[in-house]
């Protein structure tokens, strides 16, 4: 149940950080102002009003009663009145009073004055209006053959406290929730920045010195984030000076080799050789490739429908199809991504004959789709195939021209860009390569 209940809440609760301190500040803020101001409202100012208005209507219940009296000077009753409880009173004869009163079930004041009303005269015998005067309210008693018609303030029947309450309560609380909505936002930017900064890292950007800010535990993490990058970019660094070193080194064996081999008569001696050395620096030079660093380019902003338009041009084979929308703009990192697919064209035409390449976008993400007609390969290798160094010795025809580094090189160039990369079985009934790169 509570578990059901957990998911629920998650589900309604935003996903933000700002927004869910937020919500933390600002609902207990809301939930008090409301609280204080029912309780107001039920404790004093209904039942002030309620008090102000059973007073108003006994001074009228008192007048209609003294006016009746016989003995009694009308005319001077109605100036007492009028003089010292500000009354406006006058008697209107021969005229019906009105049977229809608006009913405003939502004001208060009106359903005060109602009861009020209904408990001292007969249902029928009093209307009024409290809205066709701004600041006053025209009440109507029904008196022998004409009615009674008195303007009486507002602040007779309502207090005036309740505006003034009401401000005092809603102005602080919305300037609060203006000042942690400001210090909310400086709190969370450290964080935002701090995950940008992982972002473009991961993606293989160049990212000048970071600074972290914010609390002492966002530093914290902003601190060991710049200490894990440093040692990245330091492991990085050596290992491709320990690559160019070592490639220096094995060029110059192979190149003594490729010399005695001019010296040897055996003609199938001199191929067998000629074939171990050109395989020896085809696998050195995929190696270094692959193990070299991306970090040295910058991203930039590209037409990748143009790109992959070159590409295809370059191969001038007309078992090359294409379906690209046009003027797809995205911004990585060019010589890249065009070595990339550069790798999975190549695979995919040392297996099948015909390919056919497509462009498209949804949401969000880019997806370029690559589909042959070759032979394929089984599902438990779809993994495998990007390993270094891997190759299939059935499915597909093994080839002493491939190393198995290029897609494991096309893997990681699509994966520094935040994208992926997935194997599928083709609707040519070979293999489909399909990547989606985030806009």
């Amino acid at each position: 149940m509570f578990s059901g209940l957990s998911k629920n809440l998650k589900k309604i609760l935003p996903k933000r950080l700002f927004y869910r301190a937020l919500l933390i500040v600002a609902v207990p803020v809301i939930t008090l102002q409301l609280l204080i101001t029912v309780v107001f409202f039920d404790s004093l100012w209904i039942k002030t009003n309620k008090g102000m208005t059973r007073t108003l209507v006994n001074e009228i219940s008192v007048f209609i009663e003294a006016y009746k009296s016989e003995n009694s000077n009308k005319e001077e009753i109605t100036n007492l009145f009028s003089l010292f409880l500000d009354l406006n009173i006058e008697l209107i004869n021969d005229e019906e009073i009105q049977n229809i009163i608006n009913e405003r079930w939502f004001s208060p004041i009106d359903r005060t004055l109602r009861r009020e009303l209904k408990s001292k005269f007969v249902s029928g015998g009093y209307w009024f209006d409290t809205t066709n005067y701004k600041e006053l309210v025209d009440l109507r008693i029904k008196y022998e053959e004409g009615y009674f018609k008195f303007l009486v303030p507002k602040d007779r029947v309502a207090s005036s406290s309740a505006r003034i309450f009401a401000l005092w309560i809603t102005v602080p609380a919305f300037i609060m929730v203006i000042i942690s909505l400001i210090f909310l936002k400086n709190q969370t930017r450290p964080i935002t920045n701090l995950a940008r900064a992982a972002e473009r890292f991961g993606k293989g950007e160049n990212i000048e010195e970071f600074r972290p800010s914010g609390a002492l535990e966002i530093r914290q993490a902003g601190h060991e984030f710049d200490k894990m990058r440093k040692r990245i970019e330091r492991h990085l660094n050596q290992r491709t000076e320990m690559l160019s070193g070592i490639s220096h080194d094995l060029r110059t064996p192979l190149t003594r080799m490729k010399l005695q081999t001019a010296f040897i008569k055996d003609k199938d001696t001199v191929k067998k050789l000629t074939e171990d050395i050109n395989e020896m620096e085809k696998m050195l030079n995929e190696y270094l490739q692959f193990t070299s660093s991306s970090y040295i380019e910058k991203d930039e902003m590209f037409n990748l429908s143009e790109l992959i338009s070159e590409v295809i041009k370059k191969y001038n084979n007309k078992n090359i199809s294409h379906n690209l929308i046009p003027r797809i703009y995205y911004n990585g990192r060019k010589n890249l991504i065009n070595r990339s697919l550069n790798n999975l064209i190549d695979n995919a035409l040392k297996y099948a004959n015909k390919v056919e390449i497509s462009l498209n976008k949804k949401n969000t993400n880019l997806f370029i789709i690559i589909d042959d007609d070759g032979p394929g390969i089984s599902k438990n290798e779809y993994e495998n195939v990007f390993k270094p160094f891997y190759k299939i010795d059935k499915g597909r025809a093994d080839s002493k021209s491939s190393v198995g580094l290029g897609l494991s090189i096309a893997s990681d160039i699509i994966k520094s860009h935040g994208g992926n990369i997935m194997l599928e079985k083709s609707k040519m009934d070979g293999l489909r390569v399909k990547i989606f790169l985030p806009v």
